[in-house]
């Protein structure tokens, strides 16, 4: 069985003493089907930034892979020029 807990230090007594909240504070409204199905269908802001971080870096890459070919190719570069010639070594 749990027992009372007992702290050892005493409580501070302001003087004078503490007044209680006078702020006024409502109920949260019931949920609804509409807010039932609205949390089931809202993303998380955290799930929103991890989605743009993705699409903004593969965004980025593609845009510097066009940027790439497109520079090799106003060159006149292309990887037809090159051959490779494998030895096999047994």
């Amino acid at each position: 069985m749990s027992r009372k807990w007992e702290p050892k230090k005493q409580t501070v007594e302001l003087d004078p003493a503490a007044r209680p909240s006078r702020i006024r504070r409502e109920p949260p409204p019931p949920p609804g089907k509409l807010d039932a199905i609205a949390s089931k269908v809202d993303w998380d802001s955290r799930e929103w930034e991890v989605r743009f971080a993705v699409v903004g870096v593969a965004a980025f890459a593609i845009a510097l892979c066009i940027i790439a070919v497109a520079f090799a190719g106003y060159t006149g570069w292309s990887p037809s020029q090159y051959s490779v010639k494998v030895h096999a070594s047994e």
